[in-house]
């Protein structure tokens, strides 16, 4: 099926990294215009935005996931036979992945009014994402030679991956303080001496001519 890059081109280039690059741009983006959506929707004034914002979620995910695509294969002449265990595990990928989109606005609107945690969510799911996929992935698929024949390299990159969103995670700067700048001033000049009891002045009586 001809796709964006067809298969023999992109087994001689490197397109797959710029398309995966793009993954990672635009869902590095997701989790903050998320949140913006919900904001924008009331916030804290509005119990239910989060679940609103997640309406028009869907919305785009129809609107992208399902005329794009039916557009694509309209212009390219694609087949329109859809196997039913494609259906089947498509609607499961589908479902997971609007479950999880679910999940990530349940947990920024658990944050409540610390909203400089929300990329320390987006940096737990986007850790902790690789290594379900990984361990997912070898449960369905198991290695060839057997689970001794994995490398160690791959404990240590999950060791890696667990420990940076961990990092990430608890070595987040929290937000500057608001004011912090502007009380630092007014302390300093109330704290100054007088410049005028300093030294006598002309009119000074004890001053000696």
């Amino acid at each position: 099926m001809p796709t964006l890059a067809n298969s023999s081109s992109a087994s001689n280039s490197l397109m797959w990294l710029l398309f995966a690059l793009l993954v990672v741009v635009f869902w590095g983006c997701y989790g903050v215009a998320m949140h913006a959506a919900s904001e924008s929707m009331g916030g804290k004034t509005d119990p239910h935005s989060r679940y609103k914002a997640y309406i028009f979620v869907g919305v785009a995910y129809l609107v992208i996931a399902v005329f794009a695509p039916m557009v694509l294969m309209g212009v390219q002449g694609a087949s329109w036979s859809f196997p039913s265990k494609g259906i089947m595990y498509a609607l499961l990928a589908g479902t997971l992945g609007a479950f999880g989109a679910f999940f990530v606005l349940s947990a920024m609107g658990a944050v409540g009014s610390r909203p400089w945690m929300i990329p320390v969510v987006m940096c737990v799911v986007f850790a902790g994402a690789p290594i379900v996929n990984a361990i997912v992935a070898l449960l369905i698929h198991p290695p060839k030679n057997g689970w001794g024949s994995i490398h160690p390299l791959f404990y240590v990159g999950i060791l890696v991956a667990a420990l940076g969103a961990g990092m990430a995670t608890y070595f987040k700067p929290g937000p500057k303080k608001p004011g912090a700048d502007a009380a630092a001033p007014t302390q300093q000049v109330e704290s100054a001496p007088p410049v005028a009891s300093a030294s006598p002045t002309p009119s000074d009586p004890t001053r000696s001519e």
